[in-house]
């Protein structure tokens, strides 16, 4: 898989990035100061807590097609939704990377997390362009589309900050 399709999905995985990055960002905002000096810590809870929504995401949706086809599911169809749904661990590869650089040594610690938060804010950004020019959306839509991803993208950072202070 190319680093594009990491940071960016692919077109039929639009909804897992976008939840997937706003997983890895909440997990960031939430533990970011407390674990400034650990971002180790900070790595193993943000990709536990990126797993587990994904496993619970997966067993959700397996449920819910099961009901729907009025049978349960055989291991091939619940494969098939985990492999659809993989956006969601996919979108937290970046960001958790650059944190790791930052436990590494590599990069500063603040320097890894707010990377790390730049890439979500680009990935939410990018996401709502490319949903808008899938649904062929007007540019006013389109305009509207990628600020509703910013804001919630930014929401996210001033809860941070917030936080932090």
């Amino acid at each position: 898989m190319e680093l594009k399709t990491l940071v960016l999905g692919s077109r039929d995985s639009i909804a897992g990035t976008v939840y997937g990055t706003i997983v890895v960002l909440a997990s960031l905002t939430a533990g970011a100061k407390r674990y400034e000096s650990d971002l180790w810590s900070l790595v193993v809870i943000t990709v536990t807590t990126v797993v587990v929504l994904w496993f619970a995401h997966v067993y959700s949706d397996g449920i819910g097609e099961s009901l729907a086809l009025g049978r349960r599911l055989s291991v091939d169809e619940l494969l098939s939704i985990a492999r659809r749904e993989l956006s969601i661990p996919l979108a937290a590869a970046v960001p958790v990377a650059l944190v790791a650089l930052g436990g590494a040594g590599v990069l500063k610690p603040r320097t890894a997390v707010w990377l790390a938060f730049g890439v979500g804010i680009a990935t939410l950004s990018v996401q709502g362009l490319r949903y808008a020019l899938l649904e062929r959306l007007s540019l006013a839509g389109t305009i509207f589309t990628v600020a509703i991803n910013i804001c919630l993208a930014l929401g996210l950072v001033a809860l941070k900050a917030f936080v932090a202070h």
